[in-house]
């Protein structure tokens, strides 16, 4: 039997579930298709494929869940993030799931994650819709012929959008959910159309097993490696820009969003694809992703006009506007996704109240704080009664992502980091000369060429002629840098007010400190010095 005979309308049974529609491996063309004729996108004037994935826009954090037993009960970090869930009622969800798809049309993609044949594993995605579908075989590795025949199952992913929970039988707080069983291998995501929650169930799956079980370290960055084959990462949350500069033209990307850091040297991307943020996006500013943008790729939730020309700046649906595309549509990639360790590694934040130096130089103590701290800021606008910058931190630059506690992965990242000998580096891709509202963003051609002259060794190593030591955060920011005004070099100084610009260095430093409480007792007093220095104004 051909696979295209075994796409139509063929009985399919999984986990007891016979699903009498089932479409199985369909390809992206075929699935353009069916998404087409059954009017549930749109072609864009860019040959991709635009969709709207309805009331969420977005993950949807206090609606996750783990499934809390004898494997998880002493092991998962619980609290606001990693909210338990009863296994009883976890199979009960997982039953009327199946049930509710098992006389639909159902879209069945066997792939994988993890690029190296060392940690690879297999994933069967059962979709309700075909455009979640496209987006899982744009995210996840796509086995080869080979692989397909032997192909191991070792995950499952029930995503059914129209599917609505009953909170008061089914134990979830609403409607949707994205409910995670580490025990029996299944993510169960329903009542939200959002694809993210697809790929970061298997993240947060992943965040689980490697550090237990295989000694690796996951990470919530992207990778690129340059010609001589050094390798730079860059941490960072959404918004901070950690697609936009790991895709370089004149380096090799690796992965944008997930990848893992083994004991032998390797690091590897989890996934075989992109999922870029792609509001106010440029052919002039990011060419890479815009030009990435074409038949197979799918766009979420963006506005069209009549000739489907996408509007990128237009973000009356959402601020999160996506696009997911195959890593192969980036014409410079690192094939297999596999890379050796780092020589430089960037932590990413968008600092809306424009303290940070553009660019700093941090002491493994600093690294361990600002790794364990995930800072970046929200602006005003973005969430309803936020009329200011809000400092907003999430643990190893992934909170919502990370199952175990932030000293688990804090520690593995330290000692790799000196293992390494690698250089780290705090980047502000945020505000300069004033907080959000009065000051400017820092242009993307700035940080490029600092992030350009850390890795080509432009910055030197630290000594007091080159770097200057931040009052308050303790940061050595250096003095000078190849294509960046001298200037912008310094925050305090592009404020001309000096009296404004510590009252809100030390109101930032503040929240700091207070966010680092909660881990100040599994933490050891190293890491407590790589802090700002604890006095208020």
């Amino acid at each position: 039997m051909t696979l295209k005979q075994k796409n139509i309308k063929q009985a399919f049974e999984h986990q007891g579930i016979i699903y009498q529609n089932a479409q199985y491996q369909l390809s992206s063309v075929d699935l353009r298709e069916v998404i087409l004729e059954e009017e549930l996108g749109k072609e864009t004037s860019l040959g991709a494929l635009a969709i709207n994935t309805g009331k969420f826009t977005g993950r949807s954090p206090k609606d996750r869940f783990i499934v809390k037993d004898q494997l998880t009960e002493d092991t998962v970090w619980w609290g606001d993030v990693n909210i338990p869930f009863d296994s009883n009622q976890f199979m009960d969800l997982h039953r009327k799931m199946t049930e509710y798809l098992s006389d639909k049309k159902v879209y069945i993609r066997d792939c994988m994650a993890c690029a190296h044949p060392d940690y690879k594993m297999g994933i069967r995605v059962i979709n309700e819709y075909p455009w979640s579908n496209l987006f899982a075989n744009n995210m996840f590795l796509r086995p080869s012929e080979a692989e397909r025949k032997q192909f191991q199952q070792e995950w499952t992913v029930i995503n059914a959008p129209g599917f609505l929970a009953d909170p008061k039988v089914d134990g979830t707080r609403s409607a949707n959910f994205a409910i995670l069983d580490l025990s029996r291998k299944i993510a169960l995501i329903g009542g939200t159309g959002y694809t993210g929650e697809i790929k970061k169930g298997i993240f947060s799956a992943l965040n689980f097993t490697l550090p237990v079980k295989k000694n690796v370290l996951p990470m919530h960055c992207s990778v690129n490696v340059g010609e001589s084959g050094d390798t730079a990462i860059f941490f960072g949350l959404s918004g901070t820009g950690k697609t936009t500069l790991s895709t370089d033209p004149n380096r090799k990307l690796v992965g944008d969003d997930e990848h893992g850091w083994d004991g032998n040297n390797n690091i590897f991307n989890f996934e075989g694809g992109c999922y870029a943020k792609v509001i106010n996006l440029s052919e002039k500013n990011e060419p890479d992703i815009f030009n990435a943008i074409k038949e197979g790729a799918l766009l979420e939730n963006v506005v069209l006009d009549e000739t489907g020309g996408v509007d990128f700046e237009d973000a009356s649906i959402t601020q999160n506007t996506r696009v997911s595309y195959p890593i192969y549509h980036i014409k410079n990639i690192q094939v297999p996704s596999v890379c050796t360790n780092p020589k430089n590694i960037f932590f990413l934040t968008a600092d809306a109240f424009g303290v940070l130096p553009p660019i700093s130089r941090l002491t493994p103590n600093q690294a361990a704080y600002h790794f364990i701290s995930g800072y970046t800021a929200k602006v005003a606008g973005t969430e309803a009664g936020v009329v200011e910058p809000v400092p907003s931190f999430s643990a190893c630059f992934g909170a919502p992502f990370m199952p175990l506690h932030p000293s688990k992965y804090a520690d593995m990242l330290s000692e790799k980091i000196k293992e390494a000998n690698v250089n780290v580096w705090l980047v502000n891709t945020g505000w300069t000369g004033g907080p959000y509202g009065v000051g400017n963003r820092i242009q993307l051609k700035y940080t490029r060429a600092m992030i350009h002259a850390a890795i080509n060794g432009d910055l030197g190593s630290y000594s007091y002629e080159k770097y200057h030591i931040h009052s308050v955060f303790g940061l050595a920011q250096p003095r000078s840098c190849p294509g960046v005004p001298y200037s912008l070099l310094s925050p305090r100084a592009t404020w001309n007010d000096d009296k404004a610009y510590y009252k809100m260095a030390f109101k930032l430093s503040n929240a700091f400190r207070e966010n680092f409480k909660k881990f100040e007792a599994d933490c050891n007093e190293e890491i407590m010095r790589g802090g700002p220095q604890r006095y208020a104004y």
